[in-house]
């Protein structure tokens, strides 16, 4: 069972840097893709990034490409989530997941339904 605990939220300008961070513990880390989402007041959860347990492959959502940067440290069990240039509909609680653990190295897993495990949030608000 794998827990997940974000960390690196809080309030920031249009136009600043926030860097989020996803601790992992109680699996073996480097087995599983991961991913940070985010979901807004009234709306869906939605993807942003996901890296395959390799680092090598990435996935960003079109909405937050050439602007965020996601990466994972597997020595130290830990994803991260460069933000630059956040515009206020950035404004979301910001989420890690693990998806099912994979012998596949290049594997991205980009759909919600494929991420059993979830950490509880951090909120992230940017003020115009």
């Amino acid at each position: 069972q794998v827990q997940l605990v974000e960390s690196g939220g809080g309030l920031v300008q249009a136009g600043g840097s926030l860097r989020l961070s996803c601790a992992a513990s109680g699996g073996t880390f480097i087995r599983y893709s991961m991913g940070w989402f985010r979901q807004a007041p009234g709306k869906e959860r939605e993807v942003v990034g996901a890296i395959s347990w390799n680092g090598v492959n990435t996935y960003y959502a079109d909405s937050v490409k050439g602007r965020f940067t996601i990466s994972r440290d597997n020595a130290k069990d830990t994803l991260y989530l460069q933000m630059n240039s956040l515009k206020p509909e950035d404004t979301a609680v910001y989420y890690c997941a693990a998806a099912r653990e994979s012998s596949n190295v290049f594997l991205v897993v980009v759909t919600i339904k494929d991420y059993p495990y979830w950490g509880q949030g951090t909120q992230v608000t940017v003020s115009s």
